[in-house]
C-alpha cells in the first residue's frame, strides 16, 4: 500500500509518495490549484487523481513518453457530490457521489474518461475492498442497507444488497450505522463484511460482537459468524493471515479470532477468541533531525492510541507519529497459549509460516513435562497426515491432467502449491523421530509406540510408508534388544518388506544371527530382488544356496559363471568347485552345443584351475553325432 502525502507552498503543490520499502518512495511537485481532499495513484503508479472540488477530479500521466499535463473530470449526475474515488484498475476508476457512483475508462493518450456505466442511488457513505475490486454502499436514512457493487475487466456487477441488524435501542432514539463500524475483507478466498457490533442495554447482549456476513458474488449475502468480543469499548478491525484481530483501545490488547474454529459447546458458527488478549509487540521509533543524540536509545511508539487509523486488511497508521505499520502474527507464542494439542494443530494448519512451528509442537508433545498421551499424538498424526494426503491426491489429479492434455472446454489447471502446512515423512523424521528415538529419558515402549502410530496415520490414509521409517522402528527394537517384538512385525507384516530393509537386517546378522534369514525371506517375497539375494548367498558362500535359488526362479541361462566360479574358488572347497564348473560346462552344452566357455565369459582362469586339479581328461568333451 502506498501513502500519497500532498503540502502546498508557494503556488507549488509538493507531493511525496511513500510505501513500505524505501526504494518505491516518489517525490515530484504540481500546480497549487486548490485544497487536495484526495490524491490517489492508479495500480502500478501509472496515473494519478487529486479530487479538489466536490464536483471533479483531476488527472496527471505517469506513464512515460505521454505528456505530464492534467486533465480533469466532472461528476456526470447534477447537484452531486463525489464523495470520494476508487481505482479498480491502471486505467479504470469509479467516483463515489452522494447520488450514485460512476464508473470511467481513463485515456492517457487522449487526455479524457469515458463512462463505462453509472447507477443512481442514495448513499451516506463507501468502503472499497481492494482485493476483490468491491465497493459497498451505505444507502437508507440508517445507513444499514448496504448494496456491493463487483468491477473486473471494463464491467460493473451489481450484487445482492443487504441489511444490517442494529441493535435494538430505547424509543424515541435511533441508531444509524457508521463506516466506522464496518470492514470488507477477504477471509479463506471468501469475501465478508464485518459489523462491530457495540453492546445494547438489553440483558441478552451486554457485550459488543462482530457479526460476519458472507459476501457471494451471485445470490444472497448471508449472516455467517458471530465473534464474541466479551467486553465493550472501542474497537478496530484487521484481517491477518486469515485470522481476524481486533483491537481493543482501553485494554490494550487483541484477540483473535479464527473462523474455521468452532467451540465444541457453542452454537453453529459462533467463536470465542483462539488465544487469551495479547498486546501488539512495540515498536521503536529511531531517533532522527538535528536534536538526535547517536547514543539515544530509540522511542518506543504509543500502542493502541487514538490517532491510529486502521485500514484492511493489516495495515495500521499512525497519524500522530507518522508511521505506517504491517500488522504480522507471531505463531511460536502461540505454542504455549493454546494447550488443546488438536486445537492448536488446526490453528497452524491453516497458516502461511507453520511448518517448523507445527514441528515444534510435535516435539515438544513427544518430550518433557508437555509429553502427550498416545490419543493425543495419534490425533495430531492423523491431522498432518490428511493435509499431506490432500497435497498428493492434488498433485496426481494435476500429473494425470497434463499427461491426457487438455480437454475441450476445460480451462487451463494450475499445479497445486504445497504450502507449509504440508508435513511430509522427510520432515517428522529430520526435525522429530529421529532425535525422539535417541532420548535417554523416554521409555522405549513409547518410542516404539509413538513410531508405529506414525506409521499406522500413513497407513490409514493410503500415503506409502517411506523405509528409512521402518529403518528407524528396527534400530530402536535392536538398540533395545527387543528381538521378539521385531521378528513378530517381520513375520505379521506390520513392516512392508523392501530392498533397503532387507539390506538393514543384514548388516544386523551379527547382533541378531535370525536377522539373516528374515532378510532373505523377505526378499523373496519381493520377487524383484533375485539380483540381491544371489549377492547375499554368495557373500555367505552359499554357493549351491545361490545355485539353487536362481534355478527356482528360472534365470539360470542368464547368471554370470564367472561369478559363480569366483565365490566357489573363495571357499577352498574343491568339490563345491567341481560341481560349479560342471554345472556350468552343462549350460554351456544346452545352450551353444559346446562345452567350453566364450571368451567373453573372462573364464580362462578357472579352466586352468580346473585343469590343474582334475586334469584335463576331467573337462567335458563335446558331444559327436
Amino acid at each position: 500500500m502506498l501513502q500519497v502525502f500532498a503540502v502546498r507552498s508557494g503556488g507549488a503543490t509538493g507531493v511525496v509518495v511513500k510505501g513500505p520499502e524505501d526504494k518505491s518512495s516518489v517525490a515530484f511537485r504540481m500546480d497549487d490549484k486548490g485544497e487536495v481532499k484526495c490524491i490517489k495513484f492508479s495500480i502500478g503508479n501509472k496515473i494519478l487523481a487529486v479530487q479538489r472540488t466536490p464536483k471533479s477530479v483531476d488527472f496527471i500521466n505517469f506513464i512515460p513518453d505521454y505528456p505530464h499535463l492534467e486533465f480533469s473530470q466532472e461528476c456526470k449526475m447534477k447537484n452531486a457530490s463525489i464523495l470520494g474515488f476508487c481505482w479498480t484498475n491502471w486505467n479504470e476508476i469509479v467516483f463515489i457521489t452522494d447520488q450514485g457512483i460512476e464508473f470511467y475508462q481513463v485515456l492517457p493518450d487522449k487526455r479524457s474518461l469515458k463512462l463505462l456505466k453509472s447507477q443512481s442511488i442514495n448513499v451516506n457513505w463507501y468502503m472499497y475492498c481492494p482485493e476483490t475490486a468491491v465497493i459497498l454502499l451505505s444507502t437508507t436514512f440508517q445507513g444499514n442497507v448496504l448494496q456491493p457493487f463487483a468491477f473486473k475487466s471494463g464491467t460493473m456487477s451489481k450484487m445482492s444488497k443487504f441489511e444490517i441488524e442494529l441493535p435494538v435501542v430505547p424509543k424515541p432514539a435511533k441508531l444509524n450505522l457508521s463506516e466506522r463500524d464496518i470492514a470488507v475483507a477477504n477471509i479463506y478466498g471468501q469475501l465478508y463484511v464485518m459489523y462491530l457490533k457495540h453492546h445494547s442495554r438489553t440483558t441478552d447482549s451486554p457485550c459488543a460482537e462482530v457479526i460476519l456476513y458472507q459476501l457471494p458474488r451471485e445470490g444472497s449475502c448471508k449472516k455467517t459468524n458471530v465473534l464474541k468480543l466479551n467486553t465493550t469499548g472501542k474497537f478496530a478491525l484487521n484481517v491477518v493471515d486469515n485470522l481476524v484481530v481486533v483491537h481493543h483501545q482501553s485494554t490494550q490488547t487483541s484477540i483473535i479470532f479464527d473462523i474455521k474454529l468452532r467451540e465444541p459447546d457453542c452454537a453453529l458458527n459462533v467463536h470465542q477468541p483462539v488465544l487469551p488478549p495479547r498486546s501488539i509487540h512495540p515498536y521503536r521509533i529511531p531517533l532522527t533531525g538535528p536534536s538526535a543524540v547517536p547514543s539515544q536509545p530509540p522511542v518506543p511508539c504509543e500502542l493502541y492510541s487514538s490517532s491510529w487509523s486502521v485500514f484492511q486488511p493489516d495495515i495500521i497508521i499512525s497519524a500522530s507519529e507518522g508511521y505506517q505499520w504491517y500488522l504480522q502474527v507471531k505463531l511460536p507464542p502461540t505454542v504455549n497459549l493454546l494447550q488443546d494439542k488438536g486445537k492448536l494443530i488446526d490453528f497452524l494448519l491453516r497458516r502461511r509460516d507453520c511448518k517448523m512451528v507445527i514441528l515444534s509442537v510435535c516435539s515438544q508433545m513427544l518430550n518433557g513435562e508437555d509429553k502427550g498421551s498416545l490419543p493425543v499424538v495419534a490425533t495430531v498424526f492423523d491431522k498432518l497426515n490428511q493435509v499431506f494426503k490432500e497435497y498428493l491426491e492434488a498433485e496426481q489429479t494435476y500429473t494425470v491432467a497434463m499427461e491426457s492434455g487438455p480437454s475441450r472446454g476445460s480451462t487451463a489447471r494450475e499445479r497445486p502449491v504445497r504450502t507449509q502446512a504440508v508435513i511430509d515423512q522427510s520432515d517428522m523424521y529430520t526435525h522429530v523421530l529421529s532425535s525422539f528415538t535417541e532420548k535417554k529419558d523416554v521409555s522405549h515402549k513409547f518410542i516404539i509406540a509413538v513410531l508405529m502410530e506414525y506409521i499406522r496415520s500413513l497407513n490409514q490414509v493410503q500415503i506409502t510408508v517411506q523405509h528409512y521409517l521402518y529403518e528407524l522402528v528396527i534400530k530402536t527394537l535392536v538398540h533395545h534388544s527387543l528381538f521378539y517384538m521385531l521378528h513378530q512385525f517381520l513375520q505379521y507384516h506390520v513392516l512392508s518388506d523392501s530392498k533397503p530393509l532387507a539390506c538393514l537386517l543384514l548388516s544386523l546378522e551379527g547382533t541378531y544371527p535370525a536377522a539373516h534369514q528374515l532378510s532373505l525371506d523377505m526378499l523373496k517375497r519381493l520377487s524383484t530382488a533375485n539380483d540381491e539375494i544371489v549377492e547375499v548367498l554368495l557373500s555367505k558362500q552359499q554357493v549351491l544356496g545361490a545355485l539353487r535359488f536362481i534355478r527356482s526362479v528360472g534365470g539360470n541361462d542368464n547368471i554370470s559363471a564367472r561369478k559363480f566360479l569366483d565365490a566357489a574358488l573363495q571357499t577352498a572347497d574343491q568339490m563345491l568347485f567341481y560341481t560349479i564348473f560342471r554345472f556350468f560346462e552343462q549350460r554351456n552344452l544346452r545352450l551353444r552345443g559346446s562345452p567350453s566357455f566364450n571368451p567373453g565369459e573372462h573364464c580362462e582362469e578357472h579352466v586352468v584351475y580346473f585343469k590343474q586339479v582334475f586334469g584335463e581328461q576331467a573337462l567335458m568333451k563335446q558331444a559327436t553325432v
